[in-house]
């Protein structure tokens, strides 16, 4: 069974065939039931109190704006609407953006489809603003996902790297959870790693596990993803088990701190305060609670 993962509900069609139309943009925003997004050159969402700033375009598009077709609506998606335009511009004045990492959980469910499909696109036009072969600068094409090199004519795709994140179980269904040195006091998650070129998804969870703690793992199954767009990640979890009830090991730099844990024992120490868990809404959370059969 997959896992539902709370940033891996879609809730637009992509409608990829219609991106090719070079008109699309400049129709979609003279149409009164195409709706709009606002981002920043720095990746912040435009917000209010009541959640994303959702609008319609009354003029003509902003000089240097880019404008992404992020398609249309699901049937069921609950959003208003024919079609979703982003636009990455400058800070609107009276417009207030937001972390989307920071506000994601604060959204309703098809916000939250919205600010990720957003933040993901938005993050790649941020990063890659020239060409990797010759360095020009390149022209936004195909509504928004090419990118295109005026000089030698490569074509540049949003990019998305791929990352494993594992449920260690022990021959108990104990978990595994482990503190990272960059991560806050008392904080502690599952183990993740990206994946290396030439490497299965599979090899990657057996690899950071045997790197991390120094733990063989001999069986791994596949559970699910969600889209991680801080800035272009995308989490594919796994359930991985180690035979019998081994100790693991760390290196005391990347991990410092690693064990194992029954749900008795991690209610417990997040009871206490002893322990954070992963925030809400990352992969991790989501996998540490359908493991514990109940949120924390």
């Amino acid at each position: 069974m997959f896992l539902d993962l709370p940033l891996a509900r879609a809730v637009l069609d992509a409608s990829t065939p219609e991106r090719a139309h070079p008109e699309l943009i400049a129709e979609l925003l003279a149409d009164p039931g195409t709706r709009t997004l606002h981002m920043d050159a720095e990746g912040g969402i435009a917000v209010d109190d009541e959640g994303l700033v959702i609008g319609t375009i009354d003029g003509p598009r902003e000089p240097g704006q880019i404008a992404v077709f992020l398609g249309r609506p699901l049937r069921g998606s609950l959003l208003e609407g024919d079609a979703y335009v982003l636009l990455i511009d400058e800070p609107i004045e009276g417009l207030a953006y937001r972390n989307t990492r920071a506000t994601a959980l604060a959204l309703t469910e098809p916000e939250r489809g919205l600010a990720v499909a957003a933040s993901a696109i938005a993050n790649w036009h941020r990063f890659y603003t020239h060409c990797g072969g010759c360095g020009t600068e390149t022209n936004v094409v195909n509504s928004g996902w090419v990118r295109l090199c005026p000089a030698c004519s490569t074509e540049h795709y949003p990019r998305t790297d791929p990352a494993v994140i594992m449920t260690i179980h022990d021959a108990n269904d104990r978990v595994l959870l482990a503190h990272a040195s960059h991560f806050p006091q008392k904080r502690y998650s599952l183990l993740a790693g990206y994946l290396e070129p030439g490497e299965s998804l599979e090899s990657a969870v057996v690899r950071e596990t045997l790197e991390e703690v120094q733990l063989r793992v001999t069986r791994v199954e596949y559970r699910g993803s969600q889209a991680w767009p801080f800035p272009r990640s995308l989490m594919l979890a796994f359930d991985a088990w180690v035979e019998g009830t081994p100790e693991p090991i760390v290196d005391g730099e990347e991990i410092t701190e690693a064990r194992f844990y029954s749900r008795e024992e991690l209610a417990r120490a997040v009871a206490d305060g002893d322990l954070l868990l992963p925030g809400e809404g990352s992969a991790a959370r989501g996998m540490l609670e359908e493991w514990n059969g109940a949120p924390f």
